[in-house]
């Protein structure tokens, strides 16, 4: 089994050509390909070539109509990278996210459509993101009296695709918002983890909200006003068909299901260091059956959780903006000197050096 400290070491001292290269979630092609198809729907549409974007990756663009086709996160890396470099455009995330629709997400946007509420919609849409194709983690949280917020978590410590997966998912997730609500639908304020780019005004006329670049966390923050609404699409027996085809979709099995949930708890509670009791009791689980299960997928919990705490680590580091010991305390760490001792367990290397080979 590939230990944390392989596998984020590999992944601060190659992140340039593949990030967590030695990790088996990062070939394994379980994702449905969707961002490939509408990343290259949109180069067709502005005449760009871009069978080339395939080579080598064990892919090509006509399998993009296979129903059936799963791709890793190496492989559509590969693409979107090669999209990035052959267009130039900074911001051809926010182009490919907003061109998204319900239909897009087949029978994910059915379930999301006929829910009772716009709440409703988003906590499907959550719960189930991983049929939609998407190359990352999210979550629901509330982030205040009156505001929730819907946080993307990156899979990998990957800064070069970062601001394409932010710009894909919000730009996407606004796309859909508007579809269900309307077009007067408007998030409170996005908030990124990199800088803010050259083509900031596309986000301005977008997302039209306020924008936070440099942030401590990937998130865009709606009023809590928006959960309640009722959607006119609503079929309580529509619904319940297509998020049972839904996980039936899904191929990762009911194994592979619990590590993702446990996953985005720790990711979630970060600061809290949660233990494996407290996580089994957020599932509503045994804390045996928790281990059983976890056992099963071949995964231990706490490797789980000293990965997702170097990935997160790792990821602070490289944005460049939070001191060390600002970085301990986001992980859950009140002592900077354990938080050290802990980053060079996890990747073989004090967190100054992890952050200069990121520069």
């Amino acid at each position: 089994m590939t230990s944390v400290a392989a596998s984020a070491g590999q992944a601060t001292s190659d992140t340039a050509r593949a990030p967590h290269g030695a990790n088996p979630r990062y070939t394994a092609a379980e994702t449905p390909p969707n961002i490939l198809v509408h990343l290259t729907q949109l180069a067709i549409a502005r005449g760009l070539p871009c069978d080339g974007w395939f080579t080598g990756s064990g892919l090509t663009r006509e399998q993009l109509n296979d129903p059936t086709l799963r791709v890793s996160y190496r492989q559509a890396r590969t693409v979107i990278r090669r999209a990035l470099q052959a267009t130039g455009e900074g911001g051809l995330g926010l182009a490919t996210g907003r061109m998204e629709t319900l239909g897009s997400f087949g029978l994910l946007g059915l379930a999301m459509m006929t829910s009772a509420t716009f709440g409703d919609a988003m906590t499907v849409g959550i719960t189930h993101h991983r049929v939609s194709g998407s190359l990352v983690d999210v979550s629901f949280e509330v982030a205040g009296p009156r505001e929730v917020a819907l946080a993307l978590w990156p899979r990998f410590n990957d800064p070069p695709l970062l601001p394409f997966l932010c710009e894909e998912l919000f730009g996407s997730a606004l796309a859909i918002a508007r579809q269900l609500i309307g077009e007067h639908f408007r998030p409170t304020r996005l908030e990124v983890t990199y800088a803010q780019p050259p083509h900031v005004q596309d986000y301005a006329d977008y997302f039209q909200c306020e924008l936070v670049f440099g942030a401590r966390a990937n998130r865009v923050m709606l009023d809590t006003q928006w959960l309640a609404h009722p959607l006119p699409t609503h079929n309580p027996l529509t619904a319940q068909q297509a998020l049972a085809l839904c996980m039936q979709q899904y191929d990762g099995g009911a194994q592979q299901e619990v590590v993702a949930s446990v996953e985005r708890l720790l990711r979630s509670h970060m600061r809290q260091q949660p233990r494996l009791p407290d996580v089994a009791r957020m599932l509503n689980m045994s804390e045996r059956s928790l281990r059983r299960r976890l056992a099963e997928s071949g995964r231990i919990f706490r490797e789980i959780h000293d990965r997702v705490r170097a990935e997160r680590a790792l990821e602070l580091l490289h944005g460049g903006t939070l001191s060390v010991a600002e970085i301990g305390l986001e992980i859950g760490f009140n002592d900077p000197r354990e938080f050290r001792r802990a980053f060079k367990r996890w990747t073989g290397m004090p967190p100054r050096s992890a952050r200069q080979q990121a520069a």
